[in-house]
């Protein structure tokens, strides 16, 4: 395994300092921090750290252009090298560095999983310091992408996950552009629908000490709206596959 983790990153300059060397002591990984021009000089942390340690790059994007066109520029610079897994993570720290080891572990086993997401919602799983309204968010957005999509995954909007390298080949990047939740749940459909075999594996979520939440409330319109677009389709389609097996 050959492995990079992409930390998109936007004013995180209290917490960016911190998960890096904590991924690099506990994973033989690399790190791309993706920098969305943070004006409170977190791309300038991000080179320093990268001078220092050899595994760590940066790129430096000219705007704030969202969550899902950081991962999807990270995504397309591990293609064109030579890595065998690309991990989301967040920088935030909501994303335990000591679970990366397992998530990795689990994606290099003999039947390879095309991804494998860090869960909060199988057994084993939790989320600490949340307060209820953001647990019922997850839980309840979690339930509408069941119900609308037909998916089996537990936790959809999830970003700590391990992708394959074959599956982000098989999907076509350029068309991706969701955001926030959404982009996770676009991902997961993705993959489900090109085939790939995806695995839960729980992990603890723990809320964020430092700096502020990306999450508001346009972010999870769009989820909500996707999410609702993305389910009318992919039924339409079960619905004609099935009857086309019925007229056989």
């Amino acid at each position: 395994m050959r492995a990079v983790v992409i930390i998109p990153t936007y004013n995180e300059k209290e917490n960016l300092p911190v998960i890096v060397p904590q991924v690099l002591e506990l994973t033989d990984v690399d790190i791309l921090v993706v920098d969305d021009d943070s004006p409170d000089g977190t791309g300038d942390i991000a080179d320093a750290l990268a001078a220092e340690h050899p595994r760590v790059h940066v790129m430096h994007r000219t705007e704030k252009g969202g969550l899902g066109r950081a991962y999807v520029a990270g995504f397309g610079w591990a293609l064109a090298r030579e890595y065998t897994h690309i991990v989301e993570m967040d920088a935030d720290l909501s994303h335990r560095p000591v679970d990366l080891p397992r998530l990795l572990r689990r994606a290099s086993r003999p039947d390879a999983p095309d991804l494998v997401i860090g869960s909060r919602w199988v057994a084993g799983g939790g989320i600490e310091n949340w307060p209820m309204h953001r647990l019922l968010l997850s839980r309840g957005s979690n339930f509408y992408v069941r119900v609308l999509t037909g998916l089996k995954v537990k936790d959809a909007t999830a970003g700590f996950r391990v992708y394959r390298r074959e599956i982000l080949q098989a999907i076509d990047l350029s068309t991706v552009e969701s955001q926030g939740y959404s982009f996770q749940v676009d991902m997961t459909l993705r993959v489900d629908d090109a085939g790939g075999r995806i695995i839960e594996v729980p992990i603890l979520f723990v809320e964020r000490t430092l700096g502020a939440s990306k999450m508001d409330g346009p972010i999870i319109k769009e989820s909500a709206l996707r999410t609702a677009s993305w389910g009318i389709e992919r039924r339409s389609r079960q619905i004609a596959a099935l009857r086309k097996k019925l007229q056989r």
